[in-house]
């Protein structure tokens, strides 16, 4: 999709402003509770245990796999802006946050359980 200096101004691209930060502070705010409650975790159990082993695993496996996500995106991006297809800066935030914020979402809600 190519983006033309005005596009910045349209209320849709403006709301996909929003949209990147919102999703920017739903991944900061779900982190902190995710990082609390593995906290908690190492404190109330000990690290031999094998369920402890099997989160510390996933947690490291989960991170690998979003870190190679996101740099898939901004290859595909810096790819792309080299044919003359540019991104704004809040789509291309949105698409690399997304497996990021998509697992540590999915932490949450499987800690609290």
């Amino acid at each position: 999709m190519k983006y033309s200096s005005t596009t910045s101004t349209t209320p849709l691209a403006m709301f996909d402003m929003w949209k990147a930060g919102f999703m920017a502070f739903e991944l900061w705010s779900s982190s902190l509770s995710t990082i609390a409650m593995r906290q908690q975790m190492w404190q109330t159990q000990p690290f031999f245990s094998p369920s402890m082993m099997r989160e510390n695993q996933r947690m490291v496996t989960e991170k690998m796999e979003a870190s190679i996500e996101a740099g898939l995106v901004m290859q595909k991006t810096l790819l792309n802006a080299m044919n003359g297809h540019y991104a704004p800066w809040w789509v291309t935030s949105q698409k690399t946050m997304k497996p990021y914020h998509r697992r540590s979402s999915a932490n949450s809600r499987r800690l609290t359980r």
